[in-house]
């Protein structure tokens, strides 16, 4: 069968279509020609008309032009072969001398590698204990007010004995504040018990920093505020309370040292405590770094708040292994390092805790023992790991930065009586209240009080804390202790188990099978004791030969 022939599509346009377009063409050319003859452009180029036969001196003219002409080609040409020339003696002299450059670039990369080397060893670990004792210690020297910050929820377990007593014992009238930080986790009771235990030894400030700092670059964006948001954002993170009592009570000692120009204050204390938002909550922008994760100062940092007091940031102090283990699972940056396991500070933490508390805290059932709390904790925040397997060590992580954090709400009974220790006496006590103006203090710490909100009783944990925490401020008590000795005082300090913390037992340890001596040239076989009972040679399938089957 013959196939048709393809036609192909037409070009023909109607006249109307034609001119419609040949119009909009002229059109656009024309606007071309007005924008270009506005702006002094031509195409056309200008052709040169020489030189005019009635012009008088036409050829000398001619002449002259062609000799201008025949210069710049002579000298472009000598250019030319000037560049070709240097190229030339530049291959010449690579070729020549390749060794003599190259060695003395690598002699020099080799010093260079040998200098940084040699700066790097002499340069000092930051992380090291050595160096956060020195930063500490030039801290304590430079300083004519030294601020140890407490955390309101245990704030003896955040006093160190030996830094106050190296505050004391140093030359210069130093005097020795103490700051009860993050007082909106604590109930109102409690915070005024421990005011009025405290301030028997040192002046006590009130204080609850801001934790939503800005830096100083960052324009912070306007918005509209209503009257009654101000007042319930005062219990935010964006709040901060007690910087005016502290600021005038500072200033007031200031002006009563005429020997200085600055009045030099530096806060001390373990880590996470708050001493970086406490600077940043009096300056007002973010001048230091802050966060959740501990040991994140390294260095000492001077920021000026006023014309004649500079507050200096310091390192966390470190804490003595001698401690008990519920001390360094908060106090100390063991965890932190990798040094010390997760699990092990969430076991140690929940042992001193109500169980009950702690299921309505965290709104998790019943459990037997701390990993299976952290299971259910993992489950209830949705910490699962490929397969849906809750990843405990996510949880153990979170639950830790809770209590190191400030977001958990828990507390810590103040004693009734309490005795001065061995570095204090009444006539100490005394020289340190004295220059301070404790009826202006006094009346800061109540208008702190007023204006925070408070965490219910009922929903505050009930925290045991074991003591003072014993630090390290010289680099002779680092070198003393022994990774032998560490495990010895962690037992002997170890508390007896008590009725609450029966929950937390771990699985009874198996006892140890005794190692048999093995004599050569003889197989020995150990004997695996067998439990004979009723209970496990009755079962349901046995056959019962006293009935009589007929």
């Amino acid at each position: 069968m013959k196939r048709p022939k393809l036609k192909k599509a037409s070009k023909r346009l109607s006249c109307s279509k034609r001119y419609k377009i040949q119009k909009k063409v002229r059109e656009h050319n024309r606007k071309l020609r007005k924008e270009a003859k506005k702006k002094g452009v031509s195409k056309r180029v200008k052709k040169d008309a020489g030189v005019p036969s009635s012009a008088p001196f036409k050829e000398e003219v001619l002449r002259e032009a062609e000799q201008r002409r025949l210069q710049i080609e002579e000298e472009k040409e000598r250019r030319k072969q000037a560049k070709k020339e240097e190229r030339a003696q530049k291959r010449k002299k690579e070729k020549e001398t390749p060794s003599k450059e190259t060695e003395p670039k690598a002699k020099k990369a080799r010093q260079d590698e040998i200098r940084k080397t040699l700066e790097n060893l002499n340069a000092p670990d930051k992380n090291s204990k050595q160096f956060l004792c020195l930063e500490l210690n030039k801290v304590i020297d430079t300083c004519d007010v030294v601020i140890e910050v407490l955390d309101a929820r245990d704030p003896l377990g955040c006093r160190c004995p030996q830094l106050e007593e190296a505050v004391l014992q140093r030359e210069g009238n130093k005097k020795l504040l103490l700051l009860l930080n993050k007082i909106d986790l604590v109930p109102r009771e409690n915070v005024d018990m421990w005011i009025k235990c405290l301030q028997r030894e040192f002046p006590v400030v009130a204080f609850k920093a801001s934790t939503q700092m800005k830096d100083r670059t960052v324009q912070a964006k306007k918005s509209r505020i209503v009257a009654s948001n101000e007042v319930l954002d005062k219990s935010r993170g964006a709040a901060c309370f007690g910087n005016g009592c502290l600021t005038e009570l500072l200033t007031s000692h200031a002006a009563n040292i005429q020997n200085q120009a600055s009045l030099r204050v530096g806060i001390v204390g373990f880590p996470n405590v708050g001493k970086s938002s406490l600077i940043n909550s009096m300056k007002g922008i973010l001048a230091c770094n802050a966060g959740v994760k501990r040991g994140i100062t390294k260095s000492v940092q001077e920021v000026h708040i006023l014309k004649n007091v500079k507050l200096i940031d310091s390192p966390g102090i470190v804490a003595s292994h001698a401690n008990p283990p519920v001390s360094m699972a908060l106090r100390s940056l063991q965890v932190d390092e990798g040094k010390e396991s997760v699990l092990e500070a969430v076991r140690t933490l929940l042992k001193q805790c109500d169980k009950a508390q702690i299921m309505l805290q965290y709104n998790v059932p019943d459990f037997r023992n701390s990993l299976e709390f952290l299971t259910l904790f993992a489950k209830k925040r949705g910490y699962l790991q490929k397969g849906g397997i809750p990843n405990t060590e996510q949880a153990a992580t979170a639950f830790l930065a809770d209590w190191t954090g400030a977001k958990l709400s828990y507390h810590c009974k103040a004693p009734e009586k309490i005795s001065l220790p061995s570095y204090l006496s009444e006539a100490v006590v005394a020289e340190m209240q004295n220059g301070w103006d404790l009826n202006k203090l006094k009346m800061g710490n109540e208008e702190t009080l007023k204006g925070v909100k408070f965490p219910n009783q009922a929903s505050s944990i009930t925290f045991i804390s074991k003591g003072p925490t014993a630090g390290l401020l010289t680099i002779s008590d680092i070198s003393e202790e022994r990774p032998g000795t560490e495990r010895e005082a962690v037992c002997a300090n170890k508390p007896e188990q008590t009725a609450e913390e029966e929950y937390d037992a771990e699985e009874p340890e198996k006892p140890q099978k005794k190692l048999l001596k093995k004599k050569p040239g003889k197989v020995q076989f150990q004997s695996v004791p067998i439990d004979i009972s009723i209970s496990t040679t009755t079962t349901d399938d046995a056959y019962d030969f006293n009935t009589d089957f007929k």
